[in-house]
């Protein structure tokens, strides 16, 4: 009898221990934060945003609010990524001078299946891209700490990538890293030059886009 209740206690004992294996690999990571927006030097706006990971991969959260250089107002913005950081589901409600707009995607293999609902009327589109481009809805900022959360301080090369600004066209994007500050990276984008600060957990410190006259700069708890 003894025998059978020691068997069955380590048969529960090394059940729970897998369990418990299984559940720390899986655990979720959290970040929020909120970036403020400068224009010309202004604070014109702000973007708070979550970044989650999960077995399944990573989820972005965004909302926010910015007066200049385009009114425009974040009620919704979600983008789901796999583990490699590949789009795989994107949803972002907006609002451009009170006139409120949706677009859904779903993403497989480079194909984005697009529906855009603007006053009552719907949209769809069918896009070809290459399959690991980010998504970059202009103007919302927080879309970029995908390339910082991917690439982080780690970047020993300049890169040739492809950027998606959705809903319109892909772009080129070349990445690549400052050799005084290897948690600086240079961005290009459709010959705009950008500057971005990340760190080792890939969090967006700052953004700054000379040519646009825009800043972005994440806020300290």
């Amino acid at each position: 009898m003894f025998k059978k209740i020691l068997v069955v206690f380590i048969f529960m004992f090394l059940l729970l221990l897998c369990f418990v294996v299984f559940a720390a690999q899986y655990e979720e990571e959290v970040e929020s934060g909120v970036l403020s927006i400068y224009f010309q030097d202004e604070k014109v706006g702000y973007e708070e945003y979550t970044w989650e990971s999960d077995e399944m991969g990573y989820l972005l959260s965004v909302k926010g609010r910015m007066t200049k250089p385009v009114d425009m107002e974040i009620h919704s913005l979600i983008l789901r990524l796999d583990k490699s950081f590949i789009p795989r589901q994107f949803n972002f409600k907006f609002s451009v001078g009170g006139l409120v707009q949706e677009i859904s995607s779903l993403i497989t293999d480079g194909q984005v299946e697009n529906t855009i609902h603007v006053s009552r009327q719907e949209y769809k589109s069918i896009v070809k891209i290459k399959k690991d481009a980010f998504f970059l809805p202009n103007p919302v900022f927080s879309c970029y700490m995908v390339i910082a959360k991917k690439f982080r301080c780690h970047l020993q090369e300049p890169v040739e990538l492809s950027a998606y600004i959705i809903p319109l066209f892909e772009v080129p994007l070349s990445l690549e890293f400052d050799e005084e500050s290897p948690c600086l990276m240079i961005l290009e984008i459709s010959g705009i030059t950008m500057e971005m600060e990340t760190d080792d957990k890939g969090s967006l410190k700052f953004l700054r886009s000379p040519a646009q006259k825009l800043k972005v700069y994440k806020q300290n708890p």
